[in-house]
């Protein structure tokens, strides 16, 4: 589905807000209906998008939206740096080994990464679009931050969590 759960949106607004200047520079990955530009766009000023499913970009009209939409799996995108990545119901969309790929590679091209997730969701094709795909219909609290320990969580209730950047990924103690 193009769309996502509303919980926590308008914390995570604040929550950016709080943190950047409207001239922090954001990537919307897996943009679908344009969720995260219809929250964020009325305060930060560079949004881009990536979508991978063509029908989308036409559909929710996402180039009339985003300064610069990038047709294209994020699998094989590669992109400079932003100050804010966001991956709205990205990850269970990926295997375990490509969305520990992806996040590495966002990592260090980002200030922040915003990850939602649904968790123990399945889903299969949607609107004739083999991407919606649940490759991690298993997500939960535990195993999000067991597979991917560059993220902490944020938010959470028992059908969604968010997650930011652990600053603290890879340092020694």
């Amino acid at each position: 589905m193009a769309t996502s759960y509303k919980y926590y949106k308008k914390n995570v607004k604040e929550y950016l807000q709080s943190k950047f200047t409207e001239n922090a520079t954001v990537l919307d990955v897996g943009a679908g209906c344009g969720t995260y530009y219809n929250l964020l766009h009325d305060y930060f000023k560079t949004i881009h998008a990536v979508e991978v499913f063509k029908p989308n970009i036409d559909k929710y009209e996402l180039e009339k939206k985003y300064e610069a939409v990038f047709n294209t799996d994020i699998k094989d995108f590669e992109y400079g740096f932003y100050a804010i990545i966001i991956f709205g119901d990205i990850i269970e969309h990926l295997t375990v080994e490509e969305a520990q790929k992806v996040l590495k590679y966002a990592y260090d091209r980002c200030d922040e990464m915003i990850v939602a997730v649904p968790y123990e969701m399945e889903q299969g094709i949607c609107e004739d679009n083999v991407y919606e795909i649940h490759k991690q219909p298993d997500l939960t609290p535990e195993n999000v931050l067991e597979r991917y320990p560059m993220l902490k969580l944020l938010y959470k209730n028992d059908k969604y969590g968010y997650y930011v950047k652990d600053v603290n990924y890879g340092k020694e103690n």
